[in-house]
């Protein structure tokens, strides 16, 4: 049963007009986001914890997505990233020195710490989301299977060694990467294999030694036991294994933080919106025309 407010926002102009605002400021390169019963819950500014630094973020809640993107100008924005709430769990987190008001947003399709400009803000903002996540699990069968998170990315700073073979040290000419599966900091001798995880990508993305044989492991056991075809099985090993030593050099950090080349700092003030209907404490608050 769709929610009075839902139902009432989801037919009104100011939505429509809202999410063609938006869509237009993402540009040729975003996806549509106009969809019958899609809701714009609220907007605003928060910090990401990327892969190299902490960068200020445009992010847009609908009943049903989180989306959001690198800010280029106070009306355009790039690197549209769409999550889907069904899947997605929040995690608080304490305050820990100069990383304060911050919580992760956990999915399978990627996994992440945001922080906002102050405690009221954070709680406004994690308040809407358990909301919208709880009113679209409840739609949801009993009988689908739950996907597995995406791991959050330990930051480059945590990390002076490869967090695999403990041993290699990071310096100017010994780079960091990424763990697609674990998150973790590695070398690159370490994640020479590729692997596709269907939930993050449709491409064989970089994974450590230690999840590569974690993953390849139920691969083997598959082709042997159902008989899967040899052109089937050698299909997914061409996917995870070594690739050239060109490729690697070249290799880009593409499904965990396409956004981390932007150099837009973190915000030191943040600025979010929530619209009529969708007060966290009851109460009603500003129209569509809030903030535009």
């Amino acid at each position: 049963m769709v929610e009075p407010r839902v139902e009432r926002l989801a037919h009104s102009e100011a939505n429509a007009r809202r999410m063609a605002i938006i869509e237009s400021r993402f540009g040729a390169s975003g996806e549509p986001l106009s969809k019958p019963g899609r809701v714009l819950v609220g907007e605003g500014v928060l910090t990401k914890l990327c892969r190299k630094k902490a960068k200020a973020r445009q992010f847009f809640l609908f009943n049903d997505i989180l989306v959001y993107g690198s800010i280029i100008t106070k009306k355009k924005y790039s690197r549209q990233h769409i999550i889907p709430l069904e899947d997605v769990n929040i995690v608080p987190l304490d305050d820990d020195g100069a990383w304060k008001n911050g919580w992760q947003i956990i999915s399978p399709k990627k996994s992440f710490s945001v922080f906002a400009a102050s405690s009221t803000e954070k709680n406004e903002w994690v308040a809407h989301m358990k909301k919208c996540i709880t009113d679209i699990q409840a739609k949801k069968s009993g009988r689908e299977q739950e996907k597995k998170p995406a791991a959050v990315w330990v930051p480059d700073s945590d990390a002076s060694i490869c967090m695999c073979c403990l041993k290699t040290k990071f310096n100017a000419l010994v780079r960091k990467h990424h763990c697609r599966k674990c998150g973790n900091v590695v070398c690159g001798t370490c994640s020479t294999k590729r692997f596709i995880l269907p939930d993050i990508a449709t491409k064989a993305l970089r994974v450590c030694d230690t999840c590569y044989k974690d993953l390849i492991l139920p691969v083997s056991q598959d082709q042997g036991a159902v008989g899967l075809p040899p052109s089937t099985f050698a299909s997914q090993l061409n996917n995870t294994g070594t690739r050239p030593k060109q490729s690697d050099q070249m290799a880009n950090y593409g499904s965990s933080d396409e956004d981390d080349d932007d150099e837009i700092p973190a915000v030191q003030n943040g600025h979010r919106t929530f619209y009529e209907g969708f007060n966290s404490d009851g109460e009603e608050e500003g129209d569509y025309s809030t903030v535009y």
